[in-house]
């Protein structure tokens, strides 16, 4: 495994974390919306450097993915530890990544491993949680009210969660029974 520019942009991803958390948790909401930015800008950087300049690793493969996604549960736990984000939406969230892992551990276990590929309800739903936080942050650091968006998002964020651990779900059954051996389903 080699260490790129991209691998290096989303290790800086990682200890952004931790500094978002932190600026939440103390209420420097400028800090923390701006810190969620810049891990935004710079996840769109390393993949445009690795996509233009052949720098594309497989260690980049997996850190891009969980920076990223240690950022936004992290944002989202937060958000609902404080009020900002209903609780049903976090655990709702949360409980369908950690099904994923789950999935992802027992099929490895089990010597079928399942080769994860994101499906397009998996991206919108990212896409939406990305808008959801940004929005929440946003009001919070600029003294906004946002409110007939808000809830919006938290709706369809709430929906396409869902509907992803279904789509998941059942790829994996698939996966795991041997039914459409070699193919995920594109929902």
């Amino acid at each position: 495994m080699r260490l790129t520019i991209p691998n290096m942009i989303t290790i800086m991803r990682f200890v952004l974390v931790p500094g978002v958390v932190l600026a939440m948790l103390q209420a420097h909401w400028d800090w923390a919306f701006a810190g969620f930015l810049i891990a935004g800008i710079s996840d769109g950087v390393d993949g445009f450097i690795a996509r233009h300049f052949n720098q594309f690793s497989r260690l980049g493969a997996y850190l891009d993915p969980m920076a990223d996604k240690l950022l936004l549960v992290s944002v989202f736990v937060v958000l609902g530890f404080i009020g900002e984000l209903p609780l049903w939406l976090v655990v709702t969230m949360v409980s369908r990544d950690a099904l994923i892992v789950c999935a992802v551990l027992l099929s490895t276990v089990m010597a079928h491993p399942v080769e994860m590929k994101p499906l397009f309800v998996s991206k919108a739903n990212t896409a939406i949680q990305i808008v959801l936080a940004a929005v929440v942050l946003g009001e919070l650091a600029l003294a906004l009210d946002l409110d007939p968006l808000r809830p919006v998002l938290i709706l369809l964020s709430g929906v396409l969660t869902v509907a992803s651990a279904a789509a998941y779900l059942v790829a994996w059954l698939r996966h795991m029974s041997g039914y459409g051996e070699g193919s995920t389903p594109d929902t």
